[in-house]
């Protein structure tokens, strides 16, 4: 999706948006609002958000001259802006679905380090690479009940329980030693301009629980927190490394784990009119494995496998939204 493509999109939602908050619908007064249900719909964007992908692998069974854990990528500085829309339809005066979609429209910073080892930790070879990408996306839903409520309408908590989809596409540029054991390899010149490893990660959390607390600390200002745990999360990624004549091309490497993941996003919601809500706060997400299986693909040889040894992938940043109820 173009970045026309994109502005377009969000002015047409923050029209509808403007357009649906002022109408005067038969919803009742403040107290009411648990009363009956109704629908929120959200412009949301999760500003110039920071993340980072790690993993690594032991070989060490296949080849006792490799070090535990054999190869270790760090992608870091991952810098991109996402955009999305959110729904929220309350069902009765307790019960409610809700549900995002995001993709990302910036993707231009970060870098690749790829560190090699031998038995004993000895380090043979350290490259860097410059990264980019696009394809970067996710979408989440939730059953969500109200369990408690507070005197006064003054807030309330909410159980909820869902699941997520996460996908993010890495192109590493480039091929820079930083350091090269001579008596290894063949220590040639950087290049600066090769394409080196493509890499995709998909993030599958079949079920994850959770909470979200929202208490009003001012008439029309209110603070709340949203909290979501998964102990089995599933990861499957795919590497293609481009520089590697010895291996296949599609995929090169890949490999699956089952993790933990965790969401966690402080906000505070100010009422503009009785429709109409600004929302910001800052969230995090974060994804590890604790047991995993890696691949090796090798051009005409087969392919072996080893133990995974960690799958990690965190990214945080400030939030944003826009939300109109009806």
């Amino acid at each position: 999706m173009g970045i026309r493509q994109v502005k377009t999109l969000v002015c047409s939602a923050i029209t509808l948006l403007l357009l649906f908050a002022p109408l005067n619908l038969s919803w009742g007064q403040d107290s009411n609002l648990g009363a009956r249900p109704r629908v929120e719909l959200s412009l949301r964007s999760w500003l110039f958000t920071a993340g980072e992908t790690q993993w690594s692998h032991d070989a060490s069974g296949l080849d006792s001259t490799l070090g535990d854990p054999t190869s270790k990528l760090k992608y870091k500085d991952n810098d991109t802006h996402l955009v999305g829309l959110g729904a929220k339809v309350h069902l009765n005066r307790r019960l409610f679905l809700d549900g995002e979609f995001a993709f990302s429209v910036d993707f231009d910073r970060g870098s690749l380090i790829d560190d090699d080892y031998f038995a004993g930790q000895r380090l043979i070879s350290r490259t860097s690479s410059d990264i980019t990408g696009k394809g970067t996306w996710y979408f989440s839903g939730n059953v969500g009940y109200r369990a408690v409520e507070f005197q006064n309408n003054r807030g309330h908590l909410n159980v909820l329980a869902g699941f997520q989809y996460w996908r993010s596409t890495y192109e590493a540029t480039g091929i820079h030693l930083l350091a090269c054991d001579s008596s290894v390899f063949t220590c040639g010149t950087p290049s600066p301009t090769l394409p080196a490893i493509k890499n995709t990660t998909h993030w599958i959390t079949p079920l994850h629980v959770g909470g979200q607390f929202e208490y009003r600390v001012l008439p029309r200002v209110s603070a709340n927190v949203k909290m979501l745990f998964s102990p089995a999360s599933v990861v499957f990624n795919e590497d293609i490394h481009f520089q590697r004549g010895d291996l296949e091309q599609d995929p090169s490497f890949s490999m699956w784990g089952i993790g933990l993941s965790a969401t966690v996003e402080p906000t505070i919601r100010i009422m503009l009119t009785r429709r109409l809500a600004l929302v910001g706060g800052y969230r995090v997400m974060w994804s590890r494995s604790y047991y995993g299986r890696w691949e090796v693909h090798g051009l005409g040889t087969g392919s072996e496998t080893a133990p995974l040894t960690e799958f990690q992938t965190i990214r945080h940043g400030a939030t944003l939204a826009l939300t109109a109820s009806f």
